[in-house]
């Protein structure tokens, strides 16, 4: 009886254990995912990612279509899955992850939400690793620059003097040239302007049209002794020191410059020479003491203006405005084009509605041209106005007719504007931020906790072996 007894349990045992491996190989099959064959066809497994509580579900033959991003290599995802749950957690932002999910199942296309900031979004990007090839096509498509590959010198020296004249950003010494080179640029730009003030414009002039009747009474060698020189105004020395930095700033760099050819050929090397040449034209005009030499040095003084836009090398804000007029050239042609068209069209109509007038300002449908511009920019200057009622019906439908074609071509200049200055603004944030860990597991430092250490150490090597299992 005893005997029977014990078989019976045995059996029982036998029974329940097999049960039990049943059990277990049914679970095992589920986690799996198994691929299950119908009709030839082979079903794919699918991955369930939840991103912050909202819960995604997709194909892994889909995210294998990148498999060197972190969703598409399963050593990558590996930390962040859950084995209780059989899922993938992120605790990142959720309205990006439709964007990111699209990428995978659209073959490469990235997308950003209109609502999403643009630092925010490539955040996430370089979480997720979708590569530099969808980087790049990413910042083509939101208008960023390509970036242009700037070749160094070869030389120690000479790269370390390009770098200190062209890069201010790369060290101490290339910030305080840059300090220097703007506090001369706007020296020579105060120079320029208070030259020309009343007080000081009568002195020049009197000097200049004093040694211009020595010049006359002179011999014909023009050999005389003028009392005060050129090289006694104070105007001209500070000129003089102005020109000695520019010089050698251009000098030193052309020297060092990589690509002696694409040195020549830049615009703002070309506005740097432009810059100095005004100052050797006056000298060489002072020094062979021509006879046309005033009129040709007032004519070239106007050149130094040019002086300006060597400012755009170092502000941000003219780099904005000249890549804004480079992306709306389409826009500013359709403007002065609907602006020539009304010109010709009003100055025609104002020109036959005045002409029975007496007195009349519009001589000729030329002449009226300039009230024509004057008007539709709504500016009026009230030099030229009409007199007759059918000449001020003619203005009135002008300033209508410039206020409405004005108005449709600028908005969309000053949106380029707004984007190019937010693209270079938006991403510059002085202030360091650091994302939250969304791994599962974190590394156990040594000697901490070393019960907890070797604990979750078990609890990573059941989690890896269960993570191998349903993955």
């Amino acid at each position: 009886m005893t005997k029977e007894t014990e078989k019976n349990n045995k059996n029982r045992e036998m029974n329940r254990q097999r049960e039990q491996n049943d059990k277990g190989g049914k679970k095992r099959e589920s986690r799996q995912s198994v691929s299950v064959r119908r009709e030839g066809r082979v079903a794919s497994e699918r991955l369930v990612i939840n991103v912050a509580g909202m819960k995604y579900e997709t194909q892994t033959r889909t995210l294998a279509r990148f498999p060197n991003s972190l969703l598409g290599d399963p050593d990558k995802r590996l930390k962040y899955f859950d084995p209780l749950l059989n899922e993938v957690f992120l605790d990142r932002n959720r309205a990006c992850f439709d964007s990111i999910l699209y990428f995978y199942q659209s073959g490469g296309r990235l997308r950003r939400p209109a609502h999403i900031p643009l630092d925010v979004f490539m955040d996430e990007l370089d979480f997720y690793e979708v590569g530099e090839e969808a980087m790049s096509r990413f910042k083509q498509d939101e208008g960023f620059a390509q970036e242009e590959v700037r070749p160094l010198p070869d030389s120690s020296l000479q790269r370390r003097i390009w770098m200190l004249f062209e890069y201010p950003e790369s060290s101490g010494g290339a910030r305080i040239i840059a300090i220097i080179s703007v506090m001369v640029i706007m020296l020579s730009i105060l120079i320029f302007c208070l030259e020309t003030l009343p007080e000081f414009r009568a002195e020049k002039e009197l000097r200049e049209k004093e040694r211009d009747e020595q010049y006359m009474a002179g011999n014909s060698t023009g050999s005389f002794s003028p009392s005060f020189t050129l090289f006694q105004d104070p105007f001209f020395i500070v000129e003089t020191i102005c020109i000695c930095w520019f010089l050698f700033e251009l000098v030193m760099r052309f020297l060092s410059s990589p690509n002696k050819l694409h040195f020549c050929k830049d615009v703002m090397n070309v506005i740097d020479l432009m810059a100095i040449l005004p100052y050797f034209v006056t000298l060489g005009t002072e020094l062979t003491r021509s006879k046309s030499s005033l009129a040709i040095v007032r004519v070239i003084r106007l050149v130094r203006v040019f002086r300006i836009f060597k400012l755009s090398r170092h502000s941000k804000g003219l780099q904005i405005l000249g890549q804004t007029f480079q992306a709306s050239m389409r826009e500013l042609g359709l403007l002065i084009f609907f602006l020539l068209i009304g010109v010709i069209l009003f100055s025609s109509a104002i020109y036959f509605a005045e002409s029975d007038h007496e007195g009349s300002s519009f001589e000729s449908i030329p002449h009226a041209f300039w009230w024509a511009v004057v008007t539709m920019t709504t500016v009026g200057y009230g030099d030229m106005y009409p007199e007759t009622v059918w000449g001020k019906m003619v203005g009135s439908m002008c300033a209508i007719a410039g206020v409405l074609t004005i108005s449709l071509p600028v908005p969309v200049i000053v949106s380029n504007f707004s984007y190019f200055y937010h693209r270079a603004t938006e991403c510059v944030d002085s202030t360091e931020y650091t994302h939250v860990n969304t791994a599962l597991y974190n590394e156990v430092e040594n000697g901490d906790n070393k019960e907890e250490g070797e604990d979750g150490g078990k609890r990573d090597g059941v989690c890896r072996s269960m993570w191998e299992t349903d993955l």
